[in-house]
């Protein structure tokens, strides 16, 4: 097998920055036991600039190779990329459109899906056309009052509200609201994270994840595994991240059969429905009830330690390194040079 350059990129600069850097360890890894892969690891910053672990400035021209500041380094030809970001540019399909403009193959979601995912309005517009049920919700534009009272009736309505920056991942400007007098102060939290709102009703519910990627041509959904919070609270950025983290994780949830595969069912159909690549992590919700709720699709899980995403996948029977490998080469097939 020829050997392939493979530019891994992590980072972003966001919220998620470092968050991504642990990701990219698990990435690299991996790529250590395929030896036709040689692995450049850059890390974007806030400013928007590459550089190298070892601090060289860089950056990716449109001939689709590492230049170097450092004028005794050669470019660096570049055949693939993993972009390894959370959040912005990466999971909004920024960087991923700069991909395609310059007919870079790379890991992941293309930019139109993976912008329609994270734009939490765009992606529960897509969750209703495609008949999958999902959370009540309403829509806001614009901090003003008029939208202040309609949070108010909403919470009226539900008794429990979340309020959500329409445009974030990892649980980042995301707000519970049980009282009218807190509305106004979390609503203009929220709008400093993004231009679009959404409010949700408060769901009492267990939450069930499920790993879905692309592996032999097929889409393979797994058994939806749970995360279990220490308190009656949601699953916080710090919940997901921090080192006193109380929050568990079980990878094979206690389910009955028949809530397992109407899951799995809502899941494949969400990812082929709009048409996402490669994988997600699609988190649901479990009603006392028994309802089932789509919550959120995220297009780059987290692959640390603590996330679920590869546990699942290995659960499952398959090896990450093979499915890697696979879209890599599936990729590399289908980009003409």
């Amino acid at each position: 097998m020829s050997q392939t350059n493979l530019l891994l990129i992590c980072g972003g600069g966001a919220d998620e920055h470092d968050i991504s850097l642990m990701s990219a360890k698990y990435f690299e890894s991996t790529l250590q036991t395929l030896p036709h892969l040689n692995v450049l690891k850059v890390e974007l910053d806030a400013n928007g600039q590459y550089h190298t672990q070892d601090g060289v400035r860089c950056e990716l021209t449109n001939q689709r190779e590492i230049r170097f500041n450092d004028s005794s380094r050669e470019n660096w030809p570049v055949d693939y990329a993993i972009p390894c970001i959370h959040g912005y540019p990466g999971e909004t399909g920024d960087i991923q459109s700069m991909f395609e403009l310059i007919n870079l193959p790379y890991f992941g979601c293309d930019s139109e899906s993976s912008s329609n995912c994270f734009n939490k309005i765009t992606a529960k517009m897509w969750f209703t056309a495609l008949g999958i049920p999902n959370t009540p919700y309403l829509f806001l534009s614009e901090l003003n009052q008029d939208a202040i009272e309609r949070t108010q009736q909403a919470l009226q309505n539900w008794g429990s509200v979340f309020v959500k920056a329409a445009s974030q991942g990892s649980s980042v400007g995301c707000y519970r609201v049980d009282s009218a007098d807190e509305v106004a102060d979390i609503l203009k939290q929220a709008f400093q994270y993004s231009p679009y709102v959404v409010v949700e009703k408060t769901i009492r519910a267990r939450e069930l994840e499920v790993a879905v990627y692309q592996f032999n041509g097929k889409t393979v959904a797994t058994v939806p595994g749970e995360v279990i919070c220490s308190s009656n609270n949601f699953y916080t950025f710090d919940e997901k991240y921090a080192a006193d983290s109380q929050a568990t994780t079980e990878v094979v949830a206690d389910v009955s059969l028949a809530v397992s595969e109407s899951i799995r069912e809502y899941a494949i159909k969400v990812f082929d429905g709009m048409k996402l690549r490669h994988l997600s992590r699609i988190d649901f919700f479990l009603t006392d009830d028994g309802e089932i709720l789509l919550n959120e699709i995220n297009t780059f899980p987290g692959l640390t330690p603590i996330s679920m995403f590869p546990k699942m996948l290995a659960n499952h029977g398959d090896s990450f390194a093979e499915y890697l490998d696979q879209a890599i080469q599936d990729g590399l097939k289908h980009t003409s040079k």
